[in-house]
């Protein structure tokens, strides 16, 4: 599948930067911005993930070159910084990839698990709450032994317990695990406990917020219909 065009990639960069406090490594971006484009299929996604797809890399950094020519976006050493005119720009850009969370409006774990729900059943997967002992799990279908996806949603909970169930998930069937954090600072703290204890599966987990949950919901509830057109065989 052809991946967005570096340009439509620059408003995703400023909305993410903007959403993570305005400085993020290059590193961690790459693979983040991905949930913005929910068109990229998962071979995509896993290369994007191992580092192997240099296209995405190259579209990314093309994009930030363009922000920072624009005075959008400071680049230094691998960190990419939001400036005024670039936040000016996240706020007032009215797109589909907006990301805007009501500051008053609480995402609770159940409410994340049902959006992980709903958008599991749009992208043609059978989705589950609470089987066995996992948050949320996709399957291909209801009758499918193996699980596809499964999800961990904290919300101020036990990390080390939740890499621990993902750990078993992906080593049992290779199933691909999610880590579902409620803020930025528990992104962050996440991704110290990855790399500092379960390094051995650092590459397969992929980590989101409650907020990148909560847009990309948005998103495809917009589209979800035509989406499903395209899954109808």
């Amino acid at each position: 599948m052809p991946l967005p065009l570096s340009a439509s990639i620059e408003i995703p960069i400023l909305q993410e930067l903007a959403a993570t406090g305005g400085t993020d490594d290059a590193r961690f971006l790459y693979e983040r911005l991905t949930a913005y484009f929910p068109q990229i299929s998962d071979a995509e996604l896993l290369e994007i993930k191992n580092g192997e797809h240099k296209n995405w890399r190259l579209a990314v950094q093309k994009a930030a070159k363009f922000l920072d020519e624009k005075g959008c976006l400071k680049r230094k050493k691998g960190l990419w910084t939001i400036t005024e005119r670039g936040r000016k720009i996240a706020l007032e850009e009215n797109s589909g990839f907006a990301l805007t969370v009501n500051k008053s409006e609480q995402l609770t774990h159940i409410t994340v698990q049902q959006m992980l729900i709903e958008i599991g059943e749009v992208l043609g997967f059978y989705a589950e709450m609470e089987f066995e002992y996992y948050d949320v799990v996709w399957r291909e279908t209801s009758k499918s032994p193996r699980i596809s996806h499964i999800f961990e949603v904290q919300n101020k909970g036990n990390l080390d317990s939740a890499f621990a169930k993902l750990k078993r998930a992906y080593q049992n069937q290779r199933t691909k695990p999610f880590l579902i954090v409620s803020t930025e600072s528990d992104l962050n703290r996440a991704r110290q406990s990855l790399t500092r204890e379960f390094h051995d599966i650092e590459r397969a987990v992929t980590i989101f917020t409650f907020a990148q949950i909560k847009q990309v919901h948005r998103n495809l509830s917009e589209t979800a219909e035509i989406i499903k057109e395209f899954l109808l065989i």
